[in-house]
């Protein structure tokens, strides 16, 4: 019987992975086919390379971003895992489709440059904050960055990733377009691109965390309760001066709520020391499930 329930969960799981893949798949086909490729912006990744050979010679996409994905993901095989690895292939073989069959059986958009670079960074971001959701990847830049990362721990993916864009991104403007231009517009889709991942993957449940020192934290949490409905946490610290024991009033809410927490605040206690924090993702009773 846990042999049978095993194997229906595994089914299940592939498919919703299957599904996840062409509908991020079709997000970043049109992105980049649809929009990026007309207005002949610049694009990050291996994709933004398959786009400087596809408006240099017209090849195709989806299938030119294959087959440079063939080395790097030899390469980076034994860094990666073989779970992941195999993900991250069936993700590209669903893309690489998508990019050359689906997405030319849509218009292409051919008006103001300007939305076409802010369609190109919110189509693409969203489709792959979906597949990174699903903990796979469109392979190329993302084998390469975690490659790097796995040999060079003292570098953060963050300044990989800036690194490798920054070359793909003025590659494309040099060699295609060659106009400062479609510089400021690849660094405006990958400003948008970054940020869509982020809000996607962490921006649903975000919100705020706020710590109140105060000598009513009693009286601090109960209005709290019954402004916000939000619950509170009372965490023992000590001042470094006085030396005296203290309750600091921990609580999570999401943005809307802040305001009301510190009119509460303010209304109890004009001396109380409050800090404000972003909180990018809040999971439990009364927010997000795990």
């Amino acid at each position: 019987m846990n042999t049978l329930h095993s194997k229906i969960w595994y089914a299940k799981k592939w498919s919703i992975d299957i599904l996840i893949d062409i509908l991020g798949g079709i997000f970043i086909a049109l992105g980049t086919y649809n929009f990026a490729a007309a207005a002949e912006f610049p694009m990050v990744g291996v994709n933004g390379i398959a786009l400087i050979f596809y408006q240099l010679w017209g090849l195709p996409i989806g299938r030119t971003a294959m087959l440079l994905n063939i080395p790097i993901a030899v390469f980076c095989f034994k860094v990666l895992g073989r779970r992941f690895f195999l993900r991250s292939v069936r993700t590209i073989l669903i893309t690489s489709f998508l990019m050359d069959y689906a997405a030319p059986l849509f218009p292409v958009y051919e008006g103001d440059r300007m939305l076409a670079a802010i369609c190109t960074g919110i189509l693409s971001g969203l489709g792959f904050a979906l597949i990174y959701m699903r903990d796979s990847s469109t392979g190329g830049a993302d084998f390469i960055i975690l490659s790097l990362k796995a040999l060079h721990p003292h570098l953060t993916i963050g300044k990989i990733s800036f690194a490798m864009d920054a070359v793909i991104v003025l590659l494309g403007v040099m060699i295609v377009s060659k106009d400062i231009d479609s510089l400021i517009y690849g660094i405006i889709i990958s400003f948008l691109l970054s940020t869509m991942v982020d809000k996607v993957m962490y921006g649903i449940s975000a919100g705020k965390l706020t710590l109140i020192v105060t000598e009513h934290s009693r009286e601090v949490a109960e209005k709290i309760d019954q402004a916000t409905g939000r619950g509170a946490t009372f965490l023992k610290a000590q001042g470094s001066y006085s030396g005296e024991n203290k309750d600091v009033v921990m609580c999570a809410c999401n943005n809307k709520q802040m305001y009301g927490i510190r009119s509460v605040v303010k209304e109890i206690d004009p001396d109380a020391f409050i800090i404000i924090m972003e909180s990018n993702e809040v999971l439990g009773e009364g927010f997000k499930a795990h």
